[in-house]
């Protein structure tokens, strides 16, 4: 089969076996530079090893993998491929550290105020609904108000590092990371960097460079400060990189390098692609009618959600003019709520493929790689709550419908589903018009019927965002040019230091 990984067995090292194998070798540093990857998260583990992306590093560098552990597969994968490979543990900080983190994101939120800003102070709120947690929230808000401008975040930061490191817990990854002597740390995730912090700060402490992939395209806006900061940041887009200069004033142009995301890479790679018919083999199918893709969302956020899948499904079977459209679900790999488990029993129409993915660090597998990439290609149409998959769609030419409205008959206050079309990262998709946003279930069902009959009709403001959004960079080759770009920093750093 197309998507089975076969590889060789290795048995992982820990931190004695690798310090004792340096010390044994006794040979002087290689002049290759040494590039630490740090993986802390199962789609970092996609990124930058499933596209290649750090096989194309190993080639000219050394290097050593610090990665979660999500599985014996993922292990012997790693393994197999790099020659030093360490697993990478959350340690527990002191708790006063944690508040100050914790008062320092509050205190970037505040300060930065972008709709996603806004709407999590805003669930924080109702969140404390007794009067304890009512005066909890008072005290967090009141710590981080003296610290809400520009010169106070840089002193809050201060505090925070000068914490972490007097008020460290382990000394593991100084020590490491002294006999390891890498010209470049790597953090394939910065989002994600709750368990990767300890490694990152200890290199910082001793010198060592260390760069960072800003995940997504949300993330300056909506997911908190970048903690710590680095010294280079690798960015999907120019966008992203102009915001990363407005919010962090003491980043520098020279520090941004724009590589694209090799999440995407998968798309434009023929190999990751089953021709209809198998594809519809896989997932239930019949390749004879239209497919409509409704991407699932998390349930926090998209709570009710269920009821909108099959509102849209029963408009779906109303359309037998139009071939029968079939609904395939594709639920959020993250979502482990079981919460269309009733939808499924009752409507065994609706096609809801198993996404694969490992629960444990929720790490994709390689055949999902397969599975999405065919799904976009073959699908008619896709609906979704804004995600990222409507950029996807886009980049196939598929018509992309937002819903825009609360699930019917279902009390989910306080959420509003049209409030997340105003977040800074998505509202300039609404605005330009290569989506349709869906305010009511008639305006759905308007929108769904066009998009089949005429799914033409915006193509061209689809491939405008898109290429205003990427550029040149949907080209699969996305984890090449991180993998360029790293081994550049890499040895502009050896260079220097053989220089000093």
């Amino acid at each position: 089969m197309a998507t089975e990984i076969t590889f060789e067995q290795a048995q992982v090292e820990t931190f004695r076996e690798v310090r004792k194998r340096i010390k044994d070798e006794e040979s002087p540093r290689s002049v290759r530079p040494h590039l630490v990857a740090i993986l802390p998260r199962g789609e970092a583990i996609r990124n930058f090893v499933y596209t290649g992306a750090l096989d194309e590093v190993a080639r000219d560098a050394e290097v050593t993998l610090l990665s979660v552990m999500p599985s014996n597969d993922v292990n012997d994968l790693l393994s197999a491929r790099y020659r030093r490979v360490l697993p990478l543990r959350e340690i527990e900080e002191r708790r006063i550290v944690g508040s100050i983190r914790e008062m320092l994101n509050t205190a970037h939120g505040r300060w930065l105020w972008s709709k996603a800003a806004q709407e999590r102070w805003r669930l924080r709120d109702l969140e404390a609904n007794t009067s304890s947690l009512r005066l909890k929230r008072w005290a967090k808000k009141l710590a981080c108000y003296p610290f809400n401008s520009s010169a106070g975040l840089n002193l809050l930061s201060r505090i925070e590092r000068i914490s972490s490191r007097r008020l460290r817990t382990t000394d593991e990854y100084v020590r490491l990371f002294k006999e390891l002597q890498p010209s470049l740390v790597f953090n394939g995730s910065h989002v994600h960097s709750l368990v990767a912090i300890q490694a990152v700060q200890a290199a910082q402490w001793l010198g060592i460079p260390t760069a960072a992939f800003i995940f997504s395209w949300d993330n300056l806006t909506s997911q908190g400060r970048i903690i710590p900061l680095y010294d280079y940041y690798l960015v999907w887009n120019e966008m992203i990189r102009d915001q990363l200069l407005q919010i962090y004033s003491s980043i520098r142009p020279e520090q941004i390098i724009v590589t694209g995301t090799p999440q995407f890479d998968f798309h434009f790679r023929r190999t990751f692609s089953w021709t209809r018919e198998e594809f519809c083999s896989r997932v239930g199918a019949s390749p004879a009618r239209p497919i409509v893709l409704y991407s699932t969302g998390m349930p926090n956020h998209m709570p009710g959600e269920p009821r909108i899948v099959e509102g849209i499904a029963a408009m779906l079977r109303e359309m037998t003019d139009l071939g029968s459209p079939q609904l395939l679900v594709r639920v959020y790999p993250k979502d482990r709520t079981g919460r269309f488990e009733r939808t499924k029993r009752e409507n065994p129409d609706i096609l809801f493929p198993e996404i694969p993915w490992d629960a444990a660090w929720l790490t994709p597998k390689i055949e999902d790689s397969y599975l999405l990439t065919s799904t976009l290609r073959h699908v008619a149409a896709g609906v979704n709550v804004a995600s990222t998959i409507s950029l996807e769609l886009c980049m196939f030419d598929k018509p992309v419908i937002n819903v825009g409205y609360n699930p019917p008959g279902v009390d989910i206050s306080p959420v509003d589903y049209g409030r997340y079309y105003e977040f800074d990262h998505y509202r300039p998709v609404v605005e330009s018009g290569a989506v349709t946003l869906a305010r009511s279930e008639s305006e759905m069902r308007t929108m769904l019927r066009q998009a089949l009959v005429e799914p033409e009709i915006d193509s061209c403001r689809r491939r405008a965002l898109i290429k205003r959004m990427f550029g040149n960079a949907l080209d699969g080759y996305s984890g090449v040019r991180v993998a360029g770009s790293l081994l550049q920093v890499a040895r502009s750093l050896d260079r220097k230091w053989a220089t000093s």
